[in-house]
């Protein structure tokens, strides 16, 4: 057996970067998306694997590419190994896609007040800039599903964008085109959910700009636990943290430990923290995937 370096040099697959979660090839004129197993938290790679992981994300990003196909276009090209290369490695956790320039803008859809949006609210009453009625409760639904956009940052916590950062860094037509894709896709696929007894709380998306074309393509992953807040319906109660199908149960975890700050490296994680993370996941694509 060739050496993994050897094999990919011979099919003529570059590696082209790593992230927290996939890794990013060239193939001629495509690019790959090969999820890991890997998984991360608070912006660290914890440097135990959740089996299957990659495996899980990539079925539930195709699932949904398809779903949302004619609600948007997308990068995908094909799940499928060329015939010819030996890359088992590869084999369900890649993504063949266009070649596209991803905005450095993440776009974030938010229905329900969790997370950075709660922070925000509980500080200043807004939640990505915008003005919210006082007397919300952690958890509740907003009056309406809101776009607050945050600025890409590989090396650290992404930055909230307010509406007026937004629209400066991408200009008014581009951002109000990326605004209303993504609460449309966000309101179809929370209808979705809700009727397999799942809450999408919130989402968050990213589009590129096709090379070839200059299209503007859905791309990365979408609606996945690595990208989503899922919480059961039938268990919702507002007012505070909600049980849920997404990592935050990795990070409810990391919060008990008084030896870790938070910075690399991350801990070792306990099997049965590994376990029941991996199970989240499962549930999630086995209620979503039907």
């Amino acid at each position: 057996m060739h050496s993994w370096e050897a094999r990919l040099d011979q099919a003529g697959v570059k590696l082209l970067r790593s992230g927290k979660v996939r890794d990013i090839y060239s193939w001629q004129d495509e690019i790959w998306l090969v999820a890991s197993d890997r998984i991360s938290a608070y912006d660290v790679i914890m440097p135990t694997p959740i089996a299957d992981k990659g495996k899980i994300l990539t079925a539930l990003s195709r699932h949904w590419f398809e779903l949302t196909a004619s609600l948007c276009p997308n990068h995908v090209l094909g799940y499928e190994l060329p015939a010819r290369l030996d890359l088992p490695e590869f084999e369900g956790r890649l993504t063949r896609a266009r070649r596209c320039e991803i905005f450095q803008v993440e776009c974030v859809a938010r229905g329900y007040l969790a997370g950075s949006g709660w922070e925000e609210y509980r500080q200043q009453g807004t939640v990505g800039g915008h003005a919210l009625p006082t007397g919300l409760r952690e958890s509740d639904r907003l009056p309406e599903p809101l776009f607050t956009p945050a600025r890409k940052n590989d090396h650290g916590h992404d930055e909230n964008l307010t509406p007026i950062e937004a629209r400066a860094a991408l200009g008014e037509a581009r951002y109000e085109e990326l605004r209303d894709l993504t609460l449309r896709l966000y309101a179809w696929a929370a209808a979705y959910a809700a009727e397999r007894g799942i809450i999408l709380a919130d989402t968050k998306l990213e589009f590129g700009r096709e090379t070839a074309t200059g299209r503007v393509l859905l791309a990365d992953e979408i609606f996945t636990p690595d990208s989503s807040r899922f919480w059961p319906a039938d268990s919702y109660l507002p007012g505070g943290p909600q049980p849920s199908f997404d990592k935050q149960y990795l990070r409810d975890y990391l919060k008990t430990l008084t030896t870790w700050n938070k910075t690399a490296p991350g801990p070792e994680l306990p099997p049965e923290v590994v376990r029941n993370t991996r199970t989240k996941y499962l549930d999630a694509l086995e209620r979503l995937h039907r």
